[in-house]
């Protein structure tokens, strides 16, 4: 008896789980006990919904309605960073006070510092060339320095270059607090001598540690590259470089003209610069223009160029030789 029974159960349980086993995918969804609004009669963007005429979903505002907190009026200085005539604004139409730079320290460490570097040198993480992002600029540049504070608003608010717009994910107010705290930062690092003068400020003694400190690093860096095997200079490597550190972005190969002069022929070229001097575009001076940028400005062109000091002697003869393969000269 107790045979049959456990045999019949066993045959019950068979059909069960065969009855679960269709043979085939299924088409309909799983089941789901707990919904949790997995499944709602809603529209995704861009569907069809025969209610309206059109057909449309996606409904364009009620015309004479203004969403909330997109009000601007005739505020085009706060929202846009212009004035009435469309230049940028050479003064913040906000109020700087301690909260607000507070408030534009915690957000430029959050958005900004990762391209721009904690004091606005430009350093940030992600701008060490292996990333292929053209290195942000300093903001202790005069250049920078010279910039309306309506132009510093625009290039976060719109965008620049390289650089997206954050007008998504930074509002209004925080963008003007950005800008107040680039503005101390500018007068953190650029402080004049008679300034710091008028406080007690041992300038003398500071200078000479910052000399002993960088005789140290450069010492230390020396013996660095000492113990290290000889670095490769080769025109395949500065191109595997030209590519890393995304100087296309900026330079051409072709003679197509970028935010910098193309490197169609450079070497050997006399170069015009801004002051009205020129000279001739040999090893040395292609050594300098990438560590230092701006010692020369080429005529026609900004300087936009951010200094690439960091990189090593070998990876600027590199891209030296590199530039050399798309000369005649």
């Amino acid at each position: 008896m107790r045979s049959r029974l456990s045999n019949l159960l066993l045959v019950v349980f068979a059909l069960l789980a065969l009855s679960s086993c269709r043979g085939m995918k299924s088409e309909k969804p799983p089941i789901m006990p707990q919904q949790n609004m997995a499944f709602q009669d809603r529209f995704n963007a861009q569907e069809e919904n025969t209610f309206f005429a059109d057909g449309r979903a996606m409904r364009t505002p009620v015309e004479g309605t203004v969403a909330l907190g997109k009000m601007r009026g005739d505020n085009v200085g706060f929202f846009e960073g212009l004035d009435e005539s469309g230049n940028y604004l050479v003064e913040s139409p906000v109020e700087w006070t301690r909260d607000l730079l507070y408030r534009g320290k915690d957000r430029y460490d959050i958005f900004c510092s990762v391209c721009h570097g904690g004091t606005g040198d430009g350093r940030g993480i992600i701008m060490t060339g292996q990333y292929g992002y053209v290195p942000a600029p300093t903001f202790h540049s005069d250049r920078i320095r010279g910039l309306p504070d309506g132009e510093i608003y625009s290039a976060i608010a719109n965008g620049v270059r390289n650089m997206p717009s954050y007008a998504t994910q930074i509002p209004v107010e925080d963008r003007w607090a950005i800008v107040a705290y680039v503005r101390a930062l500018q007068q953190s690092q650029n402080v004049p001598e008679d300034e710091m003068q008028q406080y007690d400020v041992d300038l003398a003694s500071l200078k000479e540690e910052f000399r002993i400190a960088k005789e140290e690093a450069e010492a230390l860096a020396a013996a660095r590259a000492a113990s290290q095997p000889v670095e490769e200079v080769s025109a395949s490597r500065g191109e595997g470089l030209y590519t890393m550190y995304a100087c296309q972005t900026c330079h051409s190969v072709d003679g197509r003209v970028l935010v910098g002069p193309s490197f169609q022929n450079l070497f050997g070229s006399t170069r015009e610069f801004e002051d009205g001097t020129t000279a001739m575009a040999d090893e040395d001076y292609l050594y300098e223009s990438i560590t230092m940028p701006a010692a020369k400005i080429s005529k026609g062109y900004i300087n936009a160029m951010p200094a690439y000091d960091y990189l090593t002697d070998g990876e600027v003869n590199s891209l030296i030789e590199f530039i050399k393969t798309h000369s005649e000269n």
